[in-house]
């Protein structure tokens, strides 16, 4: 099991991750391929600043409201190079860094290590 102090961790590393995907693999190109990833990179940090979690700002986002918008964030970003309709351009990071966010938070503790 994944503790919420390191669940934290993760996410801030992928959320910086997620926003310089596109230039670190060369899809910065202004189109959908770029600004899913480098949205959704902005919303996990965002979001992770104000979880009710250790590594946060502000505990306002229970951890269970987290965990869900990770698994539909991670949804999204798996499914984007179809949805948006660019995976014949790049699909293997959006792929992969979804199922990796997806496994993440099936294996994160349910409970929020008594951070109040």
């Amino acid at each position: 099991m994944i503790s919420t102090k390191l669940h934290g961790v993760l996410d801030y590393a992928v959320g910086v991750l997620l926003i310089a995907a596109p230039f670190l693999f060369g899809f910065a190109n202004g189109g959908p391929e770029q600004w899913v990833p480098t949205i959704l990179g902005a919303t996990t940090i965002v979001m992770s600043l104000i979880t009710r979690y250790e590594l946060s700002v502000a505990k306002i986002i229970p951890l269970p409201v987290h965990l869900t918008i990770d698994l539909l964030s991670g949804a999204l970003l798996a499914a984007s190079p179809w949805l948006f309709s660019f995976a014949d351009t790049i699909w293997w990071p959006h792929v992969g860094v979804g199922f990796l966010e997806i496994l993440v938070v099936l294996l994160t503790r349910r409970r929020d290590d008594g951070v109040r």
